[in-house]
Order: structure tokens, then sequence, then C-alpha cells
């Protein structure tokens, strides 16, 4: 993951105000030029300053999302510290997987509203790239913050807005980009309109991306049914009527289309393959206070609705299967700069949400898998406390109450509650080197889908027979629940061999005692249900297990060359040593870059190398060896910054230029092969 450099100001803000260090705020009184710093806000919902924040975090920016040429998630943040997106090559089945938990034992938010939609392989990042601005991913027990699904960490995304865009002095602007890649012939266009006009902003984006022609692997060739299109489109209004007050409201609207297999992330037969048809609507309003007065009041409020439509329609028999998926919620929070003998910030929130799901088949309920809702109502209370000038102290306590409501009398309502309790503290050894240390207990309550689903997993022929594995509810399901404790180390230097130059590194070490932990088990053994016809089943079931891992994190930038470095080595089992299934592989990412012209034309060539090692199957469990993978990107980035071309952006990129054949653990498809990508993108 590239990492790139926010500028702190004089004041940082309420939630900030710990975060200066006393050396920095001797630098400041004294006059002395302060390093560049990185501004995070998931981890503590607030913003605070990345060297001096005890937990592992992870940021991609604007700069490295275009050096990427991005067309899924899995481009996008594929290669950061601690994480895997998998799902396959197909875009709209990728899902996360962090430190070896796995897709709803992360919690996804897109400008602060949680993302909870997910059915059995459709993925769960409905968003293009090209309109992500930032995204930051908190890795480890996030539950004291964020509630059920905190497990394994938080991903956030930032979308665009007309600040971002905006040149210094300009009022309104445009974005033109468009795009091609060779494999799977796709191209893509977008259009941006944005401006800023006294106390109001605006932005509107329009992007859709074409394929022409099935994806191809590296090794087995065509990847059948990967052939989809898809459209995006975002509005967000901001309103400014004092520096204090921001209102903002964001719509956004996303779709895909093609032929594909219902579990996406597995290959497509003539009997499995489907018309799929997604229909995804966010509706999100915001509300941020912040007298610079006051000590007492820094509010922020949203609230937000979620719909998401699926219809597939199966090509072999005409059986469709429609779902809607939808979510609406609340966050509020506040906090307060008080003193208590000691500085202290006092951070309090509620907030709550409620999932509905409902299906059909042929236009009847399915009774087995039930319309259902789920309902979440929690409250948060974390206290900052600077012990001494070096040493904060970060306690917090958050409560969770929720309800499962099936519309079915096969199955039990139920209602249950849940503590997260989190500790953690920051000691700055000197004013580049921090050590930190945290100890949290995270849960997440089952899925309406993990409960009741009933319906077909995947099926494939074989000679005269097809084989058809199905889904088996488990209402009785437990919630997971997690305890864990990271210590880490950050450092940070400037001008060390080049005027100008930075360099940032981390490391860390965790272990999770996980109780209940959700794993999947697909049996291998079919059996016979009629002539050609051959059953198995998918099953959700509680085990006990074990995490535990290292990761690391290096960067370096200088006028006329970067470089950087991600490691991630991931363990784990249950308390029966047996292997842990979602457990990603060994990965070392590594970045080096070259601006050859030292004038006011930008100008870059770079490339990357990802080294995966091998991970072992589970014949027991359908799961197949995935072997180990070098593999090599390389990209050109040209964006004069005067002239008759100033504000145009060109580039080319060749991903896994060797043709590598490569898996992700534990998906059986192979990832796109040699993809050549060119882009032009021109800003008036």
């Amino acid at each position: 993951m590239g990492i790139a450099i926010r500028r702190v100001g004089t004041a940082l803000g309420l939630a900030g105000a710990l975060t200066v260090s006393a050396h920095e705020a001797e630098a400041q009184s004294s006059g002395v030029e302060l390093l560049d710093e990185i501004l995070v806000t998931t981890p503590a919902r607030g913003p605070r300053a990345l060297q001096q924040t005890p937990a592992a975090v992870g940021v991609v920016e604007s700069e490295d999302i275009e050096r990427r040429q991005a067309q899924t998630f899995e481009d996008l943040i594929g290669d950061a510290a601690g994480v895997t997106i998998e799902g396959g090559p197909r875009g709209i089945s990728q899902e996360p997987n962090i430190r070896g938990f796995q897709d709803e034992q992360v919690v996804i938010r897109v400008d602060g509203a949680r993302q909870n939609f997910n059915l059995a392989h459709r993925g769960r990042f409905f968003l293009d790239p090209d309109i992500v601005q930032r995204v930051e991913v908190v890795r480890g027990g996030a539950s004291a913050l964020y509630g059920s699904g905190g497990l394994g960490g938080v991903i956030s995304v930032e979308t665009k807005d007309a600040a971002d865009l905006l040149a210094p002095g300009e009022t309104v602007g445009g974005r033109v980009r468009g795009s091609y890649a060779t494999n799977g012939g796709e191209y893509f266009g977008s259009g941006t309109l944005f401006g800023q006009l006294g106390s109001l902003d605006a932005i509107a984006f329009l992007g859709w991306r074409e394929m022409t022609d099935d994806l191809e692997g590296g090794s087995e060739g065509e990847i059948r049914a990967s052939e989809i299109d898809s459209k995006n489109a975002l509005l967000k209004l901001g309103f400014e009527p004092t520096d204090a007050l921001r209102v903002e409201a964001n719509l956004q609207y996303y779709e895909d289309e093609g032929v594909t297999s219902p579990n996406a992330n597995a290959e497509a037969t003539a009997a499995n393959e489907v018309n799929r048809d997604v229909t995804v609507g966010s509706y999100r309003l915001g509300f941020d206070y912040a007298p610079e007065a006051s000590d007492l009041v820094n509010l922020k409020a949203l609230v937000y609705f979620n719909t998401n439509d699926v219809e597939e329609d199966r090509i072999s028999d005409g059986r469709l299967d429609e779902t809607e998926y939808e979510t609406i919620g609340l966050d509020f929070s506040n906090s307060s700069n008080l003193d208590i003998g000691a500085p202290v910030i006092l951070t309090y929130c509620f907030d709550g949400y409620q999932d509905t799901h409902t299906g059909e088949r042929d236009g009847a309920a399915r009774e087995q898998f039930p319309d259902a809702e789920a309902t979440y109502l929690a409250g948060f209370l974390q206290a900052e406390v600077e012990i001494t000038e070096q040493l904060t102290i970060i306690p917090g306590l958050r409560y969770d109450h929720f309800e499962l409501n099936p519309d079915s009398s096969a199955f039990d309502d139920r209602s249950e509650g849940e503590l997260s309790p989190r500790v953690a503290l920051s000691f700055e050894a000197t004013e580049n080197v921090t050590f930190w240390g945290s100890w949290s207990q995270s849960f997440r309550a089952p899925s309406l889908t993990e409960l009741y689903n009933d319906g077909e997993h995947f099926s494939f022929t074989a000679g005269p027979n097809t084989f058809v594995n199905n889904f088996v509810p488990n209402p009785d399901l437990e919630p997971e629940r997690a305890s864990q404790f990271e210590i880490g180390l950050r450092t940070r230097f400037r001008n060390m061999a080049d005027e100008g130059d930075r360099l940032t590194a981390s490391a860390n070490a965790y272990y999770a005692d996980v109780e209940d932990y959700i794993e999947t088990t697909v049996s291998s053994n079919y059996v016979f249900a009629g002539p050609g016809l051959f059953t198995g089943t998918t099953t959700k079931d509680n085990v006990d297990a074990t995490l535990w891992g290292f990761e690391a994190e290096l960067a370096y930038d200088a006028p006329r060359w970067f470089a950087g470095a991600t490691l991630t080595i991931p363990r784990g089992e249950t308390t029966d040593s047996d292997q842990l299934n979602s457990l990603p592989q060994d990965r070392l990412s590594l970045n080096l870059g070259w601006r050859p012209i030292a004038s006011d034309t930008a100008f870059e060539v770079g490339g990357r190398a990802t080294l995966r090692d091998g991970q072992s199957g589970d014949a027991e469990d359908s799961v197949e060896e995935t072997p180990g993978s070098s593999v090599f990107d390389v990209y050109a980035a040209y964006a004069p910054d005067s002239g008759p071309l100033q504000g145009a952006r060109f580039q080319i990129g060749v991903d896994n230029v060797l043709d590598r054949g490569y898996r992700l653990h534990p998906v059986e498809l192979e990832q796109p092969g040699r993809t050549v990508k060119i882009t032009g993108a021109v800003q008036f």
C-alpha cells in the first residue's frame, strides 16, 4: 500500500487536540517546520495523527489510486498489509478478508454509512474506484467503535467531493476520464462536474464500464461468464453557512448486468449460468457542527439508507430468484475536550441500524429462506487521556443490543446483547518513534443469510451427471466473540538521504482468541438424488479458533524516486488444530518508482512485485491447495504542471506482465492474466 501525505496545520480540531505530541507543540511554538503528517479518522471516530494512533492502520490516498488504474477493489487495496480482497477475478464477487476474518467479519463503510449487504459470493463493493478519494483500513478488533462485524477490522471508503478536485482559486470545474483494458476488452468512461459557490458546493459523477469479452486467466484461458457491465453515479451537495456547520447530502446509484454464475467466485457452467441484474441505491444525509469557541461540542450526525436489489434468471430452466436487502441507519457522536487534572477527549456515540431481507423464487416466498429483519441499537463511550506528554491511554466501551426476526414459523425470534471493551495506549519514545499496544473484545452476530439461507450454492457437470451443492440453514448459530491483543511500532523521518525526502515504517504483531468462529464447510461427499443428479451441502458451524500473525509497512518518497513494501504473515487454526480455510497466503508486496525529469513536468515510471507463498488445501471441505506465485506490474504516468496540457494525465500500465497463472486462496478461479491498461483524463 502506498502512503500519501496530508499536511497538518497549526490546529487539528477538537478531536485532534491531543494528537499533537509534545515535540510537535514545542516545534510549533518555536516556528520550526513540522514533519508532514498523515491524518486518519476511522480508528478514533475523529481526526488523529497516524503516528500517535494505537491501532494497525493503512491509508490509500488519491495519488496512489490514480497510479493503480484500478478496475476493482482488489486492484485498489488488495496488496495492503493484512488485507486480501478475495472472491476471484470478477469484480462483482469481491469480498474483504483481513487476517483470516472474512466478509461480514469486516465492517465496510462508505462516507460513514455501513454497507451490510451480503448474499453468498455476490460481492460487497458497489462503488467504482474512479470516484474514490481515500481508503482507510483498520486491522484488528473494532467492535468497541463500530459494533457487530468488527472482528477483522474496518474498511472505510471516502468518495471525492468538490474540494478534492478544485484547483486553487477556481470555483467550478470538470473532469473527463477514459480508459481501455485489453483483458476483457473493457472500455471505461466517466464525467465529473464540481463547483463551490459561497457556502454551497456540489459534485456530480457518472461512470460506466463495458466489457466486450470474458476475462482471460494467466494459464487456464477464458474465465467463462466474466463479461459484466456496470454503471455508477454520485451526486453530493454540501452547505456550509458558517465555519462551524456543514450539512451534506449524498446520493449514489450503482448497477451491473451480465451473464455469470450465482456463486460468482466459482466456475460458470451451462447448468448454473444466470442473467444477473443488480441495482444499488445509497442515500445519506450528514450534519457536522463544531463551533471553534466550544470545547464541549464537536457533533457529527448521519442518517443513511441503502437498498440492494438482485435478480438472477437461470438460463437453463428459467428459474427466477429475486432478493432485496435494505439497511436504514443512524450514527450520532460528539467529542468534548475536558480537563480533569489531565487533558481528556471524551467521545460518546449512539448508533443503530436495521437490515431487512426479502426473497422470492418464481414469484413465491421461499419458506426456508424467509423474509427476515435484524435490528441493532448501541451506545459507545471512549476517553483519550494524556497521562504524560509522551503517554496516552484510551479506554472505550460499547454495548450492542440486537434482535433477529425471521418471518417464518420454522425459526424463532432472537434477542441478545453484547459488551465490547477496548483499551489502547500510545507511547511516544522520541519525536520520530512511537510504540503502541491494545486489547479488545469484539463480536459479530450471525447474519440473516448465514442463519436462514437454503438456496443453491453452486452446481457443475461431470460427464452425464450434474452435481448440486445447497446451503443448509443453521438458525442456532452463536455470535462470534474475539479477544485480541496487539503491539506495534511506528517511525518517521525526513531529509535522510535527500532534501525533502520522507521515510515512514511500521510493524505490528497480533493474537486473537475466537469463540464460536463461524466457519463455512463445503462437503465433498455428494449423494445420489435421482438419475444423473447428485447433491451436496454447504453448512455454517461454530468452532473455536486462534489467529495470530505479523504485518509491516515501509514507504520512502523523495523528489526523484519512491519505494514501498508491505509484508503480511497470517496464521491460525481451530482449537482442534484443524486448518482455517479462510487464512490468506503469506505475501510480500514491493513498489519502486522513478521520476526522471526534475522540472515542472510530472513524469514517473515504476513497477510492482507481489510475491505469495503457497497455501495448503482441505480435501474434506473441498478447498484446493493454492500454489505460490510471483506477479509483476509496470506503469508510467505523465501529468504536466504547465503548458497546453496542464490538467491532463496520461497513464499506461501492464498488470501481470509475465502472464502468470495464479489464484488467491481459497478461491479456485484464476486471477486475470496479462492486462494492458491505457488511461487519459483531462480536468478543466
